[in-house]
């Protein structure tokens, strides 16, 4: 198919979509499941899977008329660990039967979905997790404990790596699995944060079983897998466009217009933080307008490293220009995270509480210093960082 010819399928979808289902009168999950069904909900995957087997750069396309229809987008960011993550690794590495099996609930969100990675003794390292999985006929029995995951109070399903084969080097011996987070024998509790949420947690795995049709990919294979997952996060983070003016950018520019705050000094910074925010907002549409099916590439981590900078220096002159009142927080410190609607979440957040927020974006997703690394190595092709423990078996390695 030509690029004019999907051009023109992808727009007739949308209006199809949008005249069926007015975003005006269509309860948002109704619409979610429609636009699924239209094979817009990630126009690249097959038909039948919630797209139209057509190139990824139209995915900004679908976006910006939904936008501009005022249909609910926010499934997006408050479902992010589901579609913008385990949608890609489902997509990549999943069967028919797993993909029929979740990705409609995850785009409608019926099912909250979270990421257990990191682990206490595991954190940048992600290849020296110790959670251990062990086969039982059809099963597998996981022990151990994750760290800093997000919405898993809230979730249904997670994206589990663990430990399969401890004589294999750390990079070879590891499985992905679905896990069910209301299983028995997971135990999640919250971590309070700077800004007094508990938006994510530690997890505890107490011979868990998960069956063995909730494995990703083949045994031996969760790097691999895991590699999709980080991929398809840094680009979930920092690698869509958002409307111009939203975002950090419009609370600065909210602010500015209602704190009263006139002298040039300022207003030039805020006008230059805007041209950075737009200048950044252009080479992610750009980005985006020309990815290529399958896994995403390094080039992800220019996007998430660079937002992750921006964002916080934006934050930090906003609650700058609230003076003496940017110390404190209006709303209250004791806020639980006991909703993943992000309109909601956007309402009650303050210019501090986003200030305090935008600390962790150079920590998730990959800290920034592991950005640079990334972009180091498997972008500009300079000399890797020595690694002395990547032949030895695992369980020969030694640890804190």
């Amino acid at each position: 198919m030509t690029e004019h010819r999907e051009q023109t399928v992808v727009a007739d979808a949308i209006d199809r979509l949008i005249d069926s289902y007015p975003p005006a009168t269509t309860e948002a999950k109704v619409f979610w499941g429609a636009q699924f069904d239209a094979g817009l909900a990630w126009v690249d995957f097959p038909e039948g899977h919630g797209g139209l087997g057509v190139s990824p750069k139209h995915r900004e396309m679908v976006q910006r008329h939904l936008v501009e229809a005022d249909a609910p987008t926010w499934n997006r960011t408050a479902n992010v660990l589901g579609i913008g993550m385990g949608a890609g690794v489902l997509a990549a590495h999943g069967t028919d039967e797993q993909r029929m099996r979740w990705l409609r609930p995850m785009f409608t969100m019926d099912d909250i979905w979270c990421q257990l990675f990191s682990e206490p003794g595991a954190g940048s390292d992600v290849a020296g997790l110790s959670t251990r999985a062990e086969r039982d006929g059809d099963e597998w029995i996981v022990n151990g404990q994750k760290v800093w995951t997000t919405l898993a109070h809230l979730a249904k399903w997670g994206l589990l790596v663990t430990r399969t084969d401890p004589d294999q080097p750390k990079h070879k011996g590891m499985t992905y699995f679905v896990v069910d987070m209301e299983a028995e024998g997971v135990e999640i509790l919250p971590l309070y944060q700077i800004t007094g949420e508990a938006e994510f947690n530690e997890v505890f795995f107490s011979d868990t079983r998960i069956p063995d049709d909730q494995r990703i990919d083949d045994v031996g294979a969760g790097w691999r897998v895991a590699m999709t997952t980080l991929m398809n996060e840094r680009v979930a983070i920092g690698g869509n466009p958002v409307p111009r003016n939203h975002g950090a950018i419009g609370v600065a520019m909210d602010t500015w217009a209602s704190s009263g705050t006139g002298d040039q000094a300022t207003r030039r910074e805020l006008v230059r933080l805007w041209g950075e925010v737009e200048a950044m907002r252009l080479t992610t549409l750009r980005a985006s307008e020309n990815m290529k099916a399958g896994v995403p590439g390094p080039e992800g981590s220019t996007g998430k490293l660079a937002w992750a900078d921006l964002n916080k220096e934006v934050t930090s002159f906003t609650v700058s220009m609230l003076g003496l009142e940017g110390a404190t927080i209006p709303e209250g410190y004791a806020l639980e995270a006991t909703t993943y609607d992000t309109r909601e979440i956007e309402r009650v957040m303050s210019p501090q509480r986003h200030f305090l927020r935008s600390r962790a974006n150079s920590i998730e997703g990959g800290t920034s210093e592991i950005m640079r690394n990334i972009l180091g190595e498997r972008v500009l092709g300079l000399p890797g960082e020595p690694r002395v423990d990547k032949d030895l078996p695992w369980k020969e390695v030694p640890r804190g």
